[in-house]
């Protein structure tokens, strides 16, 4: 059998990559907070209590979501 078309190799080779695309994503995902942070933190405080309360609710919201839609 070819190895090319084998899907096997395949999803081997998928599986090697999937943690290095893992990475890739939580690296984009960092830096970006951290330029949202300092470019929030610039702002003044007020901006920044308004964002923590958002995000908290933001947060809590999903939580409760998904609790709910787990007992579903």
């Amino acid at each position: 059998m070819d190895p090319t078309t084998d899907p096997l190799s395949q999803d081997a080779l998928l599986n090697l990559l999937l943690p290095v695309w893992q990475l890739a994503i939580g690296v984009c995902v960092v830096a970006a907070v951290v330029v949202v942070g300092f470019r929030l933190a610039k702002r003044g405080p007020s901006r920044v209590n308004t964002a923590l309360l958002l995000t908290g609710g933001a947060v809590i919201g999903i939580c409760a979501l998904g609790v709910l839609l787990e007992r579903l």
